[in-house]
């Protein structure tokens, strides 16, 4: 059971949990000790300097008649957001009690035709903004692998092809999010003009998730290339042996030998993706973390600034996760690979 808690841990990079188990458990206590003030002490030191740092700055600088919010006011502002999703929930529990009253009041109608004559006006919350937001790096990140690795494949398999791609990727790669989203925005539009705003597909999120398939695709598509181009010829000439065709080379050889390579692609790509979502979503409007971080500086005044802040950190934490969820999801696949983790 220990061994099966600590490999989990260490699986999903939650390592600084390890030590005080091992202590717990009296598994050199010394060692582990010097471990856990090492893993923990340090960055806790740093989080205390920074703070101190903040809260000094907030005393002194002011931003177009506004004072830097410190880590006091961006609690309290954190405290009010909690109290606002709650205020919000409680008016949606009850506009879905007044939709229940009203299908059974007119039993001919059915629950969407109600829902059509009563839609909730509730704007959306901070949480919800953070569901669409992973929700569009989601879905940017998905179509970016299921383009790149396949091209990354024949990209590696195969000098010509490479060399057909080369000129694309050196051009596009660097690209900025915000030189796409006009052009994306325009064939986006013009291909769902009869799209509603509120539906699944709105333009903004399509926009948004293009977006972020084009700027984070190239990790992907260069390390797999990498990957792919650096399998050892001995594996190649034991699959030709095998008579294993090119399919099965490519599955059962060549997609195990450069997994470790394609999920460090993977991995920068998630990255880059929820930094380019900002960005997007600033501009195309999707109503998720770039469109409140954008709408709290166009009001500003002291409590936006502390929404910012409150948006700043949260956008760093999930871009946290997301890392840890690469490293975990790596190590579920290649168990027996080591992924460097910082």
């Amino acid at each position: 059971m220990f061994a099966t808690v600590t490999g989990f841990l260490e699986t999903i990079g939650l390592t600084w949990f390890v030590p005080p188990l091992k202590i717990a458990a009296g598994i050199d206590r010394r060692y582990e000790a010097r471990r856990f003030v090492r893993m923990i002490g340090l960055p806790g030191l740093a989080i205390g300097l920074f703070l101190a740092v903040w809260w000094a700055l907030s005393t002194q600088v002011v931003i177009k008649g506004h004072a830097l919010p410190g880590p006091r006011e961006v609690y309290a502002a954190g405290g009010r957001m909690v109290g606002e999703y709650q205020a919000a929930r409680r008016v949606h529990a009850e506009w879905l009690r007044g939709i229940d009253e009203q299908v059974v009041a007119n039993p001919t109608m059915s629950r969407a035709e109600v829902m059509a004559l009563m839609p909730d006006t509730a704007a959306p919350t901070y949480l919800d903004q953070i569901g669409v937001s992973l929700k569009t790096v989601f879905t940017g990140f998905l179509l970016a692998a299921i383009t790149a690795i396949p091209l990354g494949i024949l990209c590696g398999m195969n000098r010509a092809i490479f060399e057909m791609v080369n000129p694309f990727i050196q051009v596009f790669r660097p690209v900025s999010p915000i030189a796409w989203l006009p052009i994306v925005g325009i064939v986006v539009s013009a291909g769902m003009a009869d799209v509603a705003a509120n539906s699944f597909w709105a333009k903004s999120y399509v926009i948004s998730a293009v977006v972020v398939c084009l700027c984070s695709l190239w990790p992907i598509l260069i390390n797999t290339a990498g990957g792919v181009a650096n399998v050892e010829r001995d594996y190649l000439n034991v699959a030709r042996v095998l008579n294993l065709g090119w399919v099965g080379t490519v599955w059962k050889v060549v997609l195990p030998a450069a997994l470790p390579q394609i999920f460090n692609g993977l991995r920068l790509s998630i990255g880059v993706g929820w930094m380019v979502l900002i960005a997007a979503e600033t501009l195309s409007q999707n109503p998720g973390l770039g469109k409140f971080v954008w709408d709290m500086y166009q009001s500003s005044n002291d409590d936006t600034l502390a929404y910012i802040m409150i948006a700043v950190l949260t956008i760093g934490v999930i871009g946290f996760v997301l890392d840890r969820m690469m490293i975990a999801l790596q190590r579920l696949v290649s168990p027996g690979v080591g992924v460097q983790v910082r």
